[in-house]
C-alpha cells in the first residue's frame, strides 16, 4: 500500500509523463489526444476527433464553445500563443492554425498582379528589418557605372589609373498591416457561409492596402509606395495638350525613359477611366493613321492591352484621369518588399461578450519601397533621364 506522500508523488509523475505525451502529439499536429491514466498506468488514445480543423468557421465555434461552457469544454486542437495560458483566451485569445493562416496569405498574392511582379525578401524570426546591399549607379557616364569603376584604353607601358566602386543599403522596417472582425453567435452557427464571408472579405482587404500601398504609400507607417518615391521620374506633357488628355507623343516620352536594358520586365499601369483616351490614340499617316493602342482580344490578340508590345493593366490604385499616377510605366520587378512569417490570426470572446460576439484579429507585417534611390542619367543624351518607373505630369493645359 502507498502512502499519501507516495500516492501524490506518483499522481505527479504521471501527470507530467501524460503531459509530456501530449505535447508530443499536439507538435504531430494530427490527433487529438484523450488521456486516460491510473495509478502505475500511463495511455495515450489518438481520437478521430481530433484531425486538423475542417474549416476556419469550425475552429471559431470551437472557440466560443469554450467560453459559454466556462471552460468546461475545450478543444485540444486550439492552441494559445506562446508564453500565455491554453486555457486562459484573456491572456491572448487562441491563434488560429497554420493551414488557415497560410491559406489566407497564399489567397492574398494569388489575387494581385502586383504582388505577384514584385521582388520578396523573407525575414528571419529573430529580426523586423533587414539591410539590402546595392551599388550606388545613379549615372552611366565614364567613372560612375557600376559606382565608380571604370574602363578605358591604354597605350603601351602607360600609366594605369586605379577606380572604385561605391555602395549603398536599402533599408526596410516590418510596418503592421491590421484588420478586426466582431461576429456574432447567431452567424457563429452557420460555419461553411462564415468561413467563406471572413476568409473571403479580409483576403480582399488585405490584397487592397497592401497593393495600394506599392503605389500610393508615403512611408509613414506603411510601404513606400512608387509615386512618393524619389526614384520615380515624371515626363512632361505636350505644349498645348488639353486637360485630362493622354495622346501618343506621351507614351513615347515615358516609353524613352525607362531603363532599355530592362524593357522585357515593364507594364503599364492604368486608372480604367483612361480608357477611352487609348482607345483614340493613333500616329498620323498620310491623311489617315494607325492605332497607338492595342486593346486586349482585338489585334494584339493578348488577354492584356498592349502598348510597345507591354501589357496594360488596369489598376484601381492608378489616379483619375489628368493625375500624375493615372498611368504609370512600371518595372515592379525593381520594387523590394519584404513580409515576416503568415498572416497571425487570433480570436477572443471577452471583449463583446457582453453583446454576445467574438473578436477576430488579423496582422500581417510588411513594408516596401523601390529599389533605386533616384533615377539615373543616360550614358548619352543628359538631358533626359531613365527610371524603373515613370509617371506623365499634371501640367496637360
Amino acid at each position: 500500500m502507498l502512502n499519501d506522500e507516495q500516492k501524490k508523488e506518483l499522481d505527479k509523475e504521471i501527470g507530467t509523463i501524460v503531459q509530456a505525451r501530449v505535447d508530443e502529439a499536439k507538435l504531430e499536429w494530427n490527433k487529438e489526444v484523450v488521456k486516460r491514466f491510473s495509478p502505475g498506468h500511463v495511455e495515450v488514445i489518438v481520437d478521430e476527433a481530433d484531425r486538423p480543423f475542417k474549416s476556419f468557421g469550425e475552429q471559431l465555434i470551437a472557440v466560443k464553445d469554450f467560453a459559454v461552457s466556462d471552460g468546461r469544454k475545450f478543444d485540444v486542437r486550439l492552441k494559445a500563443p506562446t508564453g500565455m495560458g491554453e486555457g486562459q483566451p484573456s491572456e491572448g485569445g487562441f491563434l488560429v492554425q497554420t493551414d488557415v493562416a497560410t491559406q489566407l496569405l497564399e489567397k492574398t498574392f494569388a489575387s494581385s498582379d502586383l504582388l505577384s511582379r514584385v521582388t520578396r525578401f523573407p525575414v528571419s524570426g529573430g529580426a523586423n528589418a533587414i539591410k539590402i546591399p546595392a551599388v550606388s549607379d545613379a549615372n552611366r557616364a565614364d567613372g560612375s557605372r557600376s559606382g565608380g569603376i571604370r574602363a578605358y584604353w591604354a597605350a603601351e607601358a602607360a600609366a594605369k589609373t586605379a577606380s572604385q566602386a561605391a555602395f549603398d543599403q536599402v533599408a526596410l522596417e516590418l510596418k503592421k498591416l491590421v484588420g478586426l472582425c466582431y461576429v456574432t453567435d447567431e452567424l457563429l452557427q452557420d460555419a461553411p457561409f462564415l468561413e467563406a464571408w471572413i476568409s473571403n472579405a479580409f483576403v480582399k482587404e488585405f490584397d487592397f492596402k497592401i497593393g495600394d500601398a506599392i503605389v500610393n504609400g508615403d512611408g509613414a507607417g506603411k510601404p513606400l509606395g512608387i509615386l512618393a518615391a524619389p526614384c520615380t521620374y515624371s515626363v512632361t506633357a505636350e505644349t498645348g495638350q488639353g486637360t485630362g488628355t493622354i495622346v501618343a507623343e506621351n507614351i513615347d516620352k515615358m516609353w524613352m525613359a525607362r531603363f532599355g536594358p530592362n524593357s522585357a520586365n515593364y507594364v503599364w499601369l492604368i486608372n480604367q477611366n483612361i480608357e477611352a483616351q487609348l482607345n483614340s490614340m493613333a500616329y498620323a499617316v498620310g491623311t489617315g493613321g494607325v492605332p497607338a493602342y492595342m486593346p486586349p482580344g482585338g489585334l494584339s490578340a493578348s488577354p492584356y492591352g498592349t502598348l510597345k508590345s507591354r501589357p496594360v493593366i488596369s489598376c484601381e490604385f492608378a489616379a483619375s484621369l489628368g493625375t500624375v499616377g493615372d498611368i504609370i510605366l512600371a518595372d515592379l520587378s525593381q520594387y523590394i518588399f519584404i513580409d515576416k512569417g503568415g498572416l497571425q490570426s487570433a480570436a477572443s470572446i471577452h471583449y463583446k461578450f457582453n453583446v454576445d460576439e467574438s473578436t477576430f484579429r488579423f496582422v500581417y507585417r510588411c513594408d516596401g519601397q523601390p529599389w533605386w534611390k533616384t533615377y539615373i542619367t543616360p550614358y548619352k543624351g543628359t538631358t533626359s533621364y531613365q527610371s524603373c518607373f515613370v509617371t506623365l505630369a499634371t501640367s496637360r493645359v
